[in-house]
């Protein structure tokens, strides 16, 4: 692979970068403390055109490939985690099930306004008793006609599974933008005998869909200003054109979706790996000790210079799984390697930005504890570490 950037990319992450530096940064920290989805910032995401970053013009999108979409992220995460998160969530899961799996119809009604940014969205999989593991999930849709009502699609008669919707219960939990969403892409079993064959994906409208209950929102280490809902379904009745592809094709799907979201969950690692490193090294160019900078000291020195190597070397990584994906090859290997290593040193160069902060780097008054606490997550959500070094490992051996 020999990667450069094109002036077009150039321009664009330049550009993201900018509004980062003047939008996002002076803001982070509010975005921490107060917890709250960044309504306003979204807003002129959306106005940016990067709330649909790698979606078609035709449905509203900004039509980038998948070299310029992660660097983007990257730096949109460099500028606050969270937003990284609520951006990675929205496009690279919810807005890829409708743009890969939805039909014609579903992609202009569904797709189009979460690419321009005036619907939110959510992919809701995991549950309680199911995140890994995803064939454990209890969530159910059930066949159920509408017929015999005229108003609300929920006083529809049960008597036959063969009609035109479907009913579900069940729950979900993590689920980022779950609260705020307007767009739900929901796994649910259609055959609870079938396995991972009897997973499928719907679309749902919390505001027009009765029976969508937020149950509440986490209080997390991290990952702060994107909500992490708790829902429920409780007799959810949807149309049966709300059904993404064939029932049975949900896991299928999924594992796909997740696939592609690695990369930019990679690229949320290495946005605050950056972050934790451009703060440190400015820190340390500006305290001194012993009537010297302690940028002066090797040991200082050794530490700035690990942080920037694994920094690059997981950005390389990602764009390596991004060419073969833009190519259209197998990047499921690629995907689980940037994703677990960018994971991996985002966390190892928070630690160390907070070593070169000293005591200052465990106090609030730098923003170093708030990388460490926004890195951790990115070794659990989309694919756990371990979970991730069995895919890399049966890459190897097949």
């Amino acid at each position: 692979m020999e990667f450069r950037f094109t002036d077009e990319q150039r321009q664009i992450v330049e550009m993201v970068a900018e509004f980062v530096d003047d939008e996002v940064v002076p803001i982070a920290d509010e975005i921490d403390h107060e917890d709250e989805f960044p309504h306003e910032l979204v807003d002129e995401l959306a106005e940016l055109g990067l709330m649909g970053m790698p979606f078609p013009e035709e449905y509203g999108g900004a039509g980038l490939d998948y070299h310029a979409y992660p660097a983007a992220l990257e730096e949109i995460s460099r500028g606050s985690g969270g937003l990284g998160t609520i951006v990675a969530a929205h496009i690279s899961l919810a807005g890829n099930m409708l743009y890969e799996f939805g039909d014609e119809s579903q992609k202009e009604e569904y797709l189009t306004p979460v690419a321009e940014g005036t619907d939110i969205g959510a992919f809701a999989l995991s549950e309680a008793g199911a995140g890994s593991d995803v064939p454990a999930m209890d969530t159910v849709a059930e066949r159920d006609s509408a017929e015999g009502t005229s108003a609300d699609p929920r006083e529809a008669t049960s008597a036959s599974r063969d009609g035109d919707g479907y009913r579900i219960n069940g729950g979900k939990l993590w689920i980022s933008n779950g609260s705020v969403a307007d767009t739900v892409t929901v796994f649910a079993k259609t055959d609870r005998d079938a396995g991972s064959k009897g997973i499928s994906s719907f679309i749902v409208r919390p505001e027009a869909d009765d029976g969508f209950i937020v149950e509440g929102t986490e209080e997390k280490l991290g990952d702060k200003g994107c909500p992490t809902a708790e829902l429920r379904f409780d007799d959810l009745w949807i149309p049966e054109d709300r059904l993404l592809g064939e029932e049975g094709e949900g896991f299928v799907q999924a594992l796909k979706t997740l696939n592609g979201g690695r990369i930019t969950i990679a690229a949320r690692s290495i946005g605050i790996a950056q972050a934790a490193l451009d703060e440190a090294t400015k820190y340390s160019q500006d305290r001194e000790q012993f009537d010297q900078p302690i940028s002066d000291f090797q040991a200082i020195q050794h530490k700035l210079a690990d942080m920037d190597t694994k920094t690059r070397a997981a950005r390389l990584l990602m764009h390596d799984a991004a060419d073969k994906k833009i190519r259209g090859e197998n990047f499921v290997k690629e995907a689980a390697q940037a994703k677990l290593y960018a994971s991996e040193i985002s966390r190892e160069v928070a630690n160390e930005g907070i070593q070169i902060h000293g005591g200052y780097g465990y106090t609030k008054d730098f923003p170093a504890e708030r990388f460490y606490r926004d890195a951790k997550l990115n070794e659990i959500y989309e694919g756990t570490s371990e979970v991730l070094r069995n895919t890399i490992a049966a890459q190897l051996l097949d």
